[in-house]
């Protein structure tokens, strides 16, 4: 099996206004630019995506307004509302059981920005960063924690990118509950499947810009949602045998780490990049690579960064 590296950092970046974040944005600038579709860089695309934050965030609009304001590019507002996006498709693993949030997240190494982030924007939040701001997994100083993985349908409508919806759910969300309640009024620009869980309750929701969130029959989800998978899809993703994987390992990290959840390079470049295990009633998170983790908390939250090797399975 061919082995790649890949470099993670933790940062701390408080309320996003003394300029550690924006020093971290303005270094990826130049490669996250391009997700930017081109109507987000007209006039008349910046108002709508814009208007379309402002109606649906309006609690993270001051934060908007800070973080744009302090990159001081031309884009950077349509860009950081994360409704002007280009799409993207992840082909991850997650549950919710037992007050454990578990999660594989898989991708091509060099399409992930590998950053654990713990920020106060509107609260604590601890969570893995994706395109500047958002988030591909977190939690809250509530004890709410969320995921994401696609839903693996080729649809895509006007809407937010899932990372910020994530985001937008752990800064406003104290509960399960709310956060799906939330949900409800959120325009989705690509089929996600969302795993909620909080200290009483564990929940995935199949959302997309064509249907209203749907409640899964169970807290896992791999990359399918309500539908029946095509032979074609089965033999891509896999996404079947993973989700009946992960559904009689349970939240079981040494499983994530092994095949089939743990997946090694596949046509597409994407294998699995990090496993997550949140306790968001600890403040907890610990993220696993075979034979290294690394431990962050609300508590003792360390900045730094780890080389890892990926394409090990344990």
């Amino acid at each position: 099996m061919r082995q790649q590296h890949k470099t993670f950092q933790a940062i701390a970046v408080g309320d996003g206004g003394d300029g550690r974040w924006a020093a971290h944005a303005r270094a990826l600038w130049r490669e996250m630019a391009g997700l930017l579709t081109a109507e987000g860089r007209t006039p008349q695309g910046a108002d709508r995506v814009g208007t379309l934050f402002r109606a649906h965030m309006p609690e993270l609009v001051p934060v908007l307004d800070r973080l744009a304001g302090q990159l001081d590019r031309p884009d950077a507002e349509a860009f950081l509302t994360h409704a002007a996006l280009r799409p993207f498709t992840q082909s991850c693993t997650q549950i919710g059981r037992n007050g454990t949030l578990l999660r594989n997240y898989d991708l091509p190494p060099d399409q992930c920005e590998g950053t654990i982030v713990s920020s106060c924007f509107l609260r604590p939040v601890i969570g893995m960063q994706d395109v500047l701001w958002g988030l591909l997994d977190g939690m809250n100083d509530a004890g709410l924690a969320v995921s994401l993985t696609w839903g693996g349908r080729s649809v895509y409508g006007r809407g937010f990118a899932v990372l910020i919806v994530v985001r937008y759910l752990l800064e406003t969300c104290d509960t399960v509950d709310e956060a799906v309640d939330r949900l409800r009024s959120l325009p989705i620009a690509v089929p996600q499947n969302l795993t909620l869980l909080d200290a009483v309750k564990a929940v995935t929701v199949f959302v997309g810009p064509d249907m209203s969130p749907m409640v899964a029959p169970d807290a896992c989800a791999a990359n399918h949602q309500h539908l029946p998978v095509t032979d074609e899809q089965e033999r891509a993703l896999r996404t079947q045998e993973r989700l009946r994987a992960i559904r009689a390992a349970g939240a079981d990290v040494a499983a994530m780490l092994k095949p089939p959840l743990y997946r090694s390079v596949d046509d597409q470049g994407s294998r699995t990049l990090y496993t997550a295990h949140y306790r968001p009633a600890e403040g907890r998170v610990t993220y696993h690579w075979p034979g290294e983790s690394w431990q962050q908390s609300f508590g003792n939250f360390t900045p730094g960064s780890r080389t890892v090797t990926l394409g090990r399975s344990g």
